[in-house]
């Protein structure tokens, strides 16, 4: 089982804004260490003042999620600060907004970079910390974008595609191991952070999240129990869950609902125009904070993603079992990674 979060060392990639800055501010008010990830650092030392003016202890670390060797050197860092690494939590993210066949290859092969192999840099660095630490969670942020696809959003959709399958070969891998670490990965719905003010827009429009719309802090709870409670998966609102279920049984039929122009690209366009300002390939110079400029109604609770993260699923416990099987029999696949691991360093406090 996890430690409390109380007692726990997270790092956060992807923690300058949105639902990364909230998860932060919200793993410091439970009382854990946070180790405050991503490319501005401007946005981190405001960041890690808030937590430290709440009485909190985090560490800023710039940090590229392209770089290997960079998010390598942040695992380094907790280790260095903090002792160990007890929840690692990926989700940096970029976009591009605009019809496929405007978006360029170079545009497309940037935010696969960032939203799949930063994702990957973050699990090749955060497992062998998580082993030192005799185990933990992992967490990866991907999006119901995972699930279904939408129109106007081809590489985030495509990426986070991507992001969910990595997660669930990860967890069937640690699984055959008898790795005493657990992955989750959270679906978020429409939330209203500054990604769609950051994105690069071909809609001749700022993007805007389509409704229903939720507050970043939902989506920060439900990382903060993850990391206590781990899930296989957590869809985060009920428009997450009807268009999970919806996916299921005709994902045809959405298709044609998603391709009515109301209900599709209307409802992803602003009425105001872009900015010409994203976040496409360098950061943006601002503070950081956590919410967007949604103009409409913004859900702040979620009863049935609280209902979703309370217990685990009857296939969930399944997995879990064969994975305590392979531990009792020693471990079932010794690889280069898991031999290389080192003892588990001392907790500097």
């Amino acid at each position: 089982m996890p430690k409390p979060v109380s007692e726990q060392v997270v790092v956060i990639a992807g923690a300058s804004t949105g639902i990364g800055r909230a998860s932060a501010l919200a793993f410091a008010e439970a009382g854990a260490r946070v180790v405050c990830a991503a490319r501005g650092r401007r946005a981190l030392d405001t960041l890690v003042s808030e937590i430290e003016a709440g009485g909190g202890r985090a560490v800023a670390v710039p940090t590229d999620v392209t770089d290997p060797a960079a998010v390598k050197a942040l695992a380094a860092a907790a280790e260095e600060h903090f002792g160990r690494v007890d929840t690692w939590v990926n989700m940096a993210a970029v976009g591009v907004w605009g019809r496929i066949e405007e978006i360029t290859a170079a545009e497309f092969d940037r935010v696969l970079r960032v939203n799949v192999l930063g994702h990957v840099h973050g699990v090749h660095a955060a497992l062998p910390a998580l082993r030192r630490a005799g185990g933990g969670v992992l967490i990866g942020v991907a999006s119901l974008e995972g699930v279904r696809a939408v129109p106007l959003h081809a590489p985030y959709t495509t990426s986070k595609f991507a992001v969910r399958a990595l997660y669930d070969c990860l967890r069937m891998e640690l699984a055959q191991e008898g790795a005493p670490i657990a992955v989750t990965t959270v679906l978020p719905a429409s939330t209203d952070t500054p990604f769609f003010e950051h994105a690069r827009s071909k809609l001749g429009a700022m993007p805007k999240p389509p409704p229903p719309v939720y507050a970043p802090e939902v989506v920060a709870a439900a990382i903060v129990r993850a990391a206590a409670r781990p899930r296989r998966e957590v869809p985060i609102g009920g428009a997450a869950v009807g268009l999970y279920l919806g996916q299921r049984l005709s994902p045809a039929l959405l298709d044609a609902l998603l391709s009515i122009r109301g209900l599709g690209a209307a409802t992803m366009a602003a009425d105001r125009p872009d900015n010409g300002v994203d976040n496409l390939l360098a950061p943006i110079d601002e503070p950081g904070q956590v919410h967007g400029s949604f103009p409409g109604p913004v859900l702040r609770r979620s009863v049935l993603t609280r209902l979703l993260g309370a217990a685990p699923r009857p296939g969930e416990l399944v997995t879990s079992a064969v994975a305590a099987l392979h531990r009792l029999r020693g471990g079932g696949i010794v690889t280069r990674a898991t031999a290389d691991s080192a003892p588990g360093r001392p907790d500097s406090g």
